[in-house]
């Protein structure tokens, strides 16, 4: 497919941790892989749990995503392959925690990551880059490298507590960095539809963001915690759970969306 057309990168994006970020990022990727689509998933978070939730062990890498930003090595070069045909991963470990420091006084440092990723723009249908649980220059990166970004949030209590601070960084990054950043969609995780709690946070969400919220809610679902520590997708580790059904149906939510579903946040 190269040279047909350029891949729509998504960053998935939340600076509040367990609200299903990095489980996101890593079946929603597999999910869209599996329908066809040419797939890359970036590993941004220091943790680098996108990296093993894809079966790659990062800790035992001689390159990483760190190596790539800070221009030891090409992007080319720490590649990965995974066990889901047409997905493929650029990984990361804890050597990617010190980078915001190193990059603090360095011009451009806001645009490292777009840098890094443009060779892939024409190999793949989608980029999906996983950010770490914080509003830093790692996520700055992630947002200025992203044509639209992504938001999980868990239906629980304070589900939109801290929202409106990361849409206030979407907002200056889309004013003063990257214009064409658009919110791709509102993504509800951990729904439990015997809960009130949980419906009440879905109309909370609607009411808020109307039609960027995606028809797709992410259930409560066993298996989606337990597939991480055998270090596959859910879809390869019991593809007939609630979980893996969820996000195949999400992947077929992005792959027929529109680019972005508003520039609004």
């Amino acid at each position: 497919m190269k040279g047909d057309v350029l891949a729509r990168i998504i960053a998935i994006a939340n600076q509040k941790g367990g609200v299903g970020k990095t489980t996101t990022a890593v079946n929603l990727s597999a999910s869209l892989a599996s329908a066809g689509a040419r797939t890359l998933l970036v590993d941004m978070d220091p943790q680098g749990n996108a990296s093993s939730g894809v079966g790659i062990d990062s800790r035992s890498l001689d390159h990483t995503l760190y190596d790539v930003i800070v221009g030891n090595v090409d992007s080319r070069q720490i590649l990965e392959n995974t066990a889901v045909t047409g997905l493929d991963l650029l990984p990361s470990n804890q050597g990617l925690s010190g980078l915001e420091v190193e990059l603090v006084g360095q011009q451009g440092r806001s645009f490292y990551l777009k840098k890094a990723l443009g060779a892939f723009a024409d190999e793949y249908e989608f980029i999906l880059i996983d950010s770490p649980p914080s509003l830093g220059l790692l996520t700055v990166n992630v947002l200025c490298a992203a044509q639209s970004v992504m938001i999980p949030i868990q239906c629980e209590y304070y589900a939109l507590e801290g929202l409106g601070q990361l849409l206030n960084v979407v907002t200056r990054v889309r004013e003063g960095l990257n214009p064409e950043l658009a919110i791709e969609g509102i993504l509800l995780t951990m729904y439990d539809r015997r809960l009130n709690l949980s419906r009440q946070v879905a109309q909370e969400a609607v009411r808020y963001f109307e039609d960027k919220v995606y028809k797709t809610v992410i259930p409560r679902n066993v298996k989606l915690s337990e597939a991480p520590s055998f270090g596959k997708p859910v879809m390869l580790y019991d593809l007939e759970s609630p979980g893996a059904q969820s996000y195949i149906k999400l992947a077929q939510e992005v792959i027929h969306a529109e680019k972005g579903i508003g520039q609004g946040a």
